[in-house]
């Protein structure tokens, strides 16, 4: 009875591992032929991605936009290098000059009521000779007036009085000093633009006369050339306005100065002789 039991026991075992197995097999077997069929898909597909990002990099287009200097470069290139180099030197000289009576005119810049006050209390302090040394180290054209004063002071209020006058035409005349150029490149650089205009114009015409035909691609090229002299030439006479019109103010302002300090000046030179 304990040998039957075990035998079938055996051949239970066996039977039971047997289908075990074959479905672990099977199993096996059908994850295999998941992973080769997966496997097969994902190289089917990559050739089509690859084919599908090929034509998208291919449909889009390059595009790179001109820089604002790449712009001005190209167009001063078409307008012709004659006019538009004529008309860039204007801005270049015109600008330096302007900078340079900017800077000038600044630190010509004068504290006229500290000036005064600090004159008053020379005079009162050291006298003459205080105050001239005290104006002759100040900067300015106000400092200089008052220097030329106390030259005269020795003869007399009225003396005084012609020589602040004569020397102030000489001071303005100093704050005016390249104005006239900078007033001379607003007028020339649009009469170099039109000019350029003239003769873009007369190309075109001439153009039309040679083909003997008057469609637009013949003479645009003459009037492109017409048109951007002209627009140059304006630019740089507005440019150049701007900063003459501010210098005007500046030495305005100078010379209201100098006029009311030079009041004070002598009403503080007589009361200075009548302490005496």
């Amino acid at each position: 009875m304990k040998r039957l039991f075990a035998f079938l026991m055996l051949i239970g075992s066996l039977t039971f591992g047997g289908s075990l197995s074959a479905q672990a097999q099977d199993e096996t077997d059908s994850t295999a032929n998941v992973e080769n069929a997966d496997t097969t898909a994902v190289a089917e597909e990559a050739p089509i991605e690859a084919v599908a990002v090929a034509e998208e990099e291919t449909q889009i287009p390059e595009t790179t936009e001109a820089t604002f200097h790449q712009k001005v470069k190209t167009k001063f290139i078409e307008g012709g290098w004659q006019f538009m180099g004529a008309v860039l030197l204007c801005l270049i000289i015109g600008l330096a000059i302007s900078i340079e009576r900017i800077i000038t005119l600044n630190l010509a810049t004068t504290n006229t009521n500290k000036l005064l006050q600090n004159v008053e209390d020379a005079l009162s302090s050291g006298g003459v000779e205080a105050a001239k040394e005290l104006t002759k180290n100040t900067r300015g054209p106000v400092a200089s007036i008052f220097t030329q004063g106390l030259l005269r002071i020795g003869e007399g209020i009225d003396m005084v009085e012609k020589s602040i006058i004569a020397y102030g035409s000489v001071e303005m005349g100093r704050l005016e000093k390249g104005l006239v150029w900078v007033s001379l490149f607003i007028s020339l650089a649009p009469m170099l633009g039109f000019m350029g205009t003239v003769i873009g114009m007369i190309d075109a015409f001439d153009a039309i006369e040679a083909a003997g035909d008057i469609s637009p691609q013949i003479v645009a090229n003459g009037i492109k050339v017409a048109l951007l002299t002209t627009v140059a030439g304006l630019i740089v006479g507005v440019i150049l306005q701007v900063f003459y019109n501010y210098l005007v103010s500046k030495i305005d302002g100078l010379v209201n100065n100098m006029e009311d300090a030079s009041i004070s000046f002598v009403d503080l030179l007589v009361q200075h002789e009548e302490s005496k």
